[in-house]
């Protein structure tokens, strides 16, 4: 908070000095103790959220050292560092577009960060990655799409919910450059479509939000209009929902459309079983409930009833 209102008041005064004045912060960001790399990053990363660096040409100059930050042993000046080359965003968001690989590139190794066991890093990861994809050449994704959507896969389940919201966002964001790999993405729609599901009924609102949108945004890449018109329809930010009521529809179009999946859709609602979460935990046996209901009975023979009776 302190650095935003440094940056504000800076950008505002100071502009023709603030050239001189990074100069002379640059080396701290190298220096030896780990406080004063932290405020100089920090300061950096709110100053990237204003367009003054790209009016004064810092813009490159600032950003390359953000990426020179990536391998700081304090694990605060990586996430700072994160943030900084994120807010380019908000502040210079036509840039974007010319560092895109750059830009994507810093945020995949930051989720890929192995020195963070709180997954701080990590996270400032995702949310920043969701905010530049607004601005990025959908080439410049296309290679980093399927590992990113792998990566953020295990967040989904996490007991931080901060780190359920943000993945299932830029899950959802992803979708967007989805087009050219249809398939392959399809892929990973379907490897997410139970948990997305199920955390409708997530303890934390934020989460449910980010589920709706991520299921908004799933609707048309899944090849079935009714399901498609179902997110779409019922699932708007602020509508309640009748959930019981939503998953029997739901599971009638899956059937009719994915009856091979039967198994797959089960066996992924049996890991929930044993969900920490109670209404999690309530909603995985209906989900199976309304799958076997509505699918056919050509389609039947996929169930292991054994496995099923033992919730395993």
């Amino acid at each position: 908070t302190r650095a935003a209102s440094i940056r504000s008041a800076m950008a505002r005064h100071a502009g023709p000095r603030l050239p001189l004045i990074v100069k002379n912060l640059i080396p701290t960001l190298s220096g030896v103790f780990d406080s004063q790399r932290i405020t100089t990053t920090a300061f950096f990363a709110e100053l990237l959220n204003s367009n003054v660096v790209n009016d004064l040409i810092l813009l490159e100059t600032m950003m390359d050292n953000m990426t020179g930050r990536q391998k700081d042993a304090c694990m605060l000046v990586r996430m700072l560092a994160l943030r900084g080359l994120g807010n380019i965003a908000s502040g210079s968001p036509e840039k974007v577009r010319k560092h895109g690989a750059k830009l994507l590139a810093s945020m995949v190794n930051g989720m890929d960060d192995k020195d963070d066991p709180h997954n701080l890093v990590a996270l400032e990861a995702m949310s920043s990655l969701s905010k530049l994809l607004d601005h990025v050449e959908e080439r410049d994704v296309q290679s980093m799409l399927l590992h990113i959507a792998i990566r953020i896969r295990p967040f989904f389940d996490s007991e931080q919910p901060d780190l359920r919201q943000s993945s299932i966002v830029l899950f959802g964001n992803l979708t967007k450059f989805s087009e050219r790999n249809c398939e392959v993405f399809f892929e990973q729609i379907l490897n997410g479509l139970v948990t997305l599901l199920l955390h409708l009924q997530d303890p934390k609102p934020e989460v449910v939000k980010a589920c709706k949108f991520a299921l908004r945004m799933c609707g048309p890449n899944m090849g079935c209009e009714g399901l498609c018109d179902m997110f779409l329809n019922h699932l708007q930010e602020d509508r309640s929902l009748h959930y019981g009521e939503f998953m029997n529809n739901v599971c009638k179009h899956l059937m009719q459309s994915y009856p091979e999946m039967l198994n797959r859709l089960i066996l992924t609602n049996l890991f929930y079983f044993k969900s920490n979460w109670v209404d999690i935990r309530a909603a995985a046996p209906m989900f199976i409930g309304f799958l076997v209901l509505h699918v056919d009975e050509d389609h039947c023979q996929q169930v292991d009833l054994d496995q099923l009776i033992s919730g395993e």
